[in-house]
């Protein structure tokens, strides 16, 4: 089987070791970027089979990584699973109900957690 490969948008260097230690263990590749438009370009060469992004950043935040990975015919059809500190559950509606993002995680998570929504969305996008 092919490696997955992922691209992690975060901001926090941490953030993305303990995605790429959580996931790897798993077989997954893990390419972390740390910012909007680094993610962006990333995710554009790479052509990841899964993004998981953070929605507070720096340069342009997690939304408008969205809309343009939607926008971009070579990257919407990508799945997205949102990993954040926003936890208030308007966000959480926004995020699943209006933008249609694959998933919705709230910082701080555990390996399970992350493990069981990256494979419920990896296995409906197959």
């Amino acid at each position: 089987m092919a490696t997955i490969r992922v691209v992690c948008i975060e901001d926090e260097p941490e953030m993305i070791d303990l995605v790429r230690l959580i996931l790897s263990r798993e077989g997954f590749e893990v390419i972390g970027a740390p910012g909007g438009m680094e993610g962006l370009h990333a995710v554009e060469d790479l052509q990841p089979q899964l993004v998981l992004l953070d929605l507070m950043m720096p340069d342009i935040d997690g939304w408008e990584v969205y809309q343009r990975m939607k926008a971009n015919p070579n990257t919407s059809n990508i799945p997205v699973i949102v990993l954040t500190a926003r936890a208030q559950s308007i966000d959480k509606v926004l995020g699943l109900h209006i933008a249609k993002v694959d998933d919705y995680i709230t910082k701080p998570f555990g390996p399970a957690e992350l493990m069981k929504s990256v494979s419920r969305v990896l296995a409906a996008k197959s």
